[in-house]
């Protein structure tokens, strides 16, 4: 018996066949293609991606320059910093199926807070996190200053004032990565996360003034400008390209939010505006449930949002086993051996 030596994406080729494994092999494929024409991607990111470690490949992928946008929830914005400093603090259970009641009192009083089938540790993230960015926030208002949510994150990972914190790798922290490319990133409904209650309970004790932070209304004025440049050709000489694709983790207002710059542009704005170039959605929501993360992509061309020439793939399956799959099939980072008799 001898071996030979096989790619990720060859693995891909070689195993894929039918059902949600032909969609990801054939989504992987495109998105591949997609980058070696030229065009650029943006992320859509919900769920609890960041707690389940997706940084693992989402860093590199910035790193290498294969990802040129994001767009997330508030979680996963600081959870990427959570589990920074915080990871082996963090506990796994992987019976949380099996949970009483009583058993989640007891993570609750040891000061816990579970996602699934881990747990961020209030003492170890929360309140690491909270005084440095605090100071950030009166600073910019002592200096008549707004910044973004995001941008808060990004000066205080490049000020290294963390940095003596880490208890995870910083590679595998995406949001670290992002700050030293200064990648565009959308947080809409950045409030609906534990540091932007944190934030609300400052300013309603008058200790900081929301006008500190710029709004998700502002994040999308600044997203006409991202998306116009982020869609040009190829080259400079070259008016056509692939533009920018939209891969979409999961639903809800990260997938929603970016996926409208189109429309708005094209209706509200009344400018040209070239299409996305490129679709994809993991989810296991199901579309009779009128849901926005179970829409099909047809439909999104009813919006305007997508039209028919777009190359469209929707893999309903979980996103914590595809994405890291298609991601290291793009990065090309290992060669397995392959058996052959």
């Amino acid at each position: 018996m001898s071996k030979n030596n096989v790619s990720m994406l060859g693995l891909f080729q070689k195993l894929f066949f039918n059902f949600n494994s032909r969609q990801m092999k054939d989504a992987t494929l495109a998105f591949k293609k997609h980058l070696d024409d030229g065009g650029k991607m943006l992320v859509a990111m919900g769920g609890a991606m960041s707690s389940a470690q997706l940084g693992i490949t989402l860093a590199p992928m910035i790193k290498q320059e294969k990802i040129h946008a994001i767009s997330c929830t508030g979680a996963n914005l600081e959870e990427s910093v959570f589990r920074l400093v915080a990871h082996n603090s963090y506990k796994d259970y992987p019976d949380y199926r099996y949970f009483t009641k009583e058993d989640d009192e007891a993570i609750l009083n040891r000061g816990e807070r579970r996602v699934t089938d881990t747990s961020i540790p209030e003492e170890e993230a929360f309140r690491v996190v909270e005084p440095i960015i605090l100071k950030r926030w009166k600073e910019a208002e002592k200096n008549g200053q707004r910044f973004f949510p995001h941008e808060y994150f990004y000066q205080i990972l490049l000020s290294d004032e963390l940095k003596d914190k880490y208890e995870g790798n910083p590679e595998h922290c995406w949001l670290l990565e992002a700050a030293k490319k200064n990648l565009p990133i959308v947080v809409p409904g950045w409030e609906d996360s534990t540091l932007g209650n944190i934030f609300a309970g400052y300013c309603k004790a008058g200790e900081v003034k929301p006008s500190v932070m710029k709004t998700g209304v502002e994040y999308m004025v600044q997203l006409y400008d991202w998306y116009q440049e982020l869609s040009k050709g190829a080259t400079p000489e070259d008016g056509q390209g692939p533009g920018l694709g939209f891969y979409q983790i999961g639903g809800g207002i990260s997938g929603d939010f970016p996926i409208c710059v189109v429309p708005s542009i094209k209706y509200d704005l009344k400018q040209k505006v070239r299409p996305w170039g490129y679709f994809c959605q993991i989810s296991d929501s199901t579309t009779s449930y009128g849901s926005y993360s179970g829409a099909t992509p047809n439909e999104k061309i009813t919006w305007d949002k997508l039209t028919k020439h777009t190359p469209m793939f929707v893999i309903e399956s979980d996103a914590t086993i595809v994405v890291p799959l298609m991601f290291e099939a793009i990065l090309d980072r290992y060669i397995l051996n392959e058996n052959e008799v």
